[in-house]
């Protein structure tokens, strides 16, 4: 069982680090966009960023809810975020297929597929490594 303090402490962890992988992803695509001529990176590299840092605050914030209140819904609840992380992220790429067009989807989707990834792959991570921890 996980103390309350522990709890507050590992939900600000796991947010800074979402932000400094976000924030190093946003970087590495302008430097890629810098040194090469590909047109239009900068908005998947926003849209991108933006998804990571809204679904992984809201992650945070969620998990620290469940984590205080029920712990033992936490197995329910990384399910779910994965599950509802996945809806967001098609729901973003049909919104933006709708405003772009087919002609930009191939880049924005390996722009944005590089966040989401890295979102994905820290989460399953830090949360498993604090599930076996505990």
């Amino acid at each position: 069982m996980m103390k309350i303090e522990h709890v507050d402490r590992l939900s600000r962890t796991y947010a800074k680090q979402e932000l400094w992988l976000t924030a190093g992803i946003f970087l590495l695509v302008l430097g890629v966009m810098s040194v090469s001529n590909i047109e239009g990176l900068l908005v998947p590299a926003i849209v991108g960023a933006v998804f990571s840092l809204v679904v992984s605050t809201a992650e945070a914030l969620i998990w620290r809810r469940v984590a205080k209140q029920s712990p033992d819904n936490l197995p329910t609840f990384y399910t779910a975020a994965s599950g509802f992380r996945l809806l967001l992220a098609l729901a973003t790429m049909f919104v933006y297929y709708l405003v772009k067009g087919r002609d930009a989807m191939l880049v924005f989707f390996i722009v944005f597929m590089i966040f989401y990834l890295v979102l994905l792959a820290h989460t399953s991570v830090y949360f498993a490594r604090l599930s076996n921890r505990s």
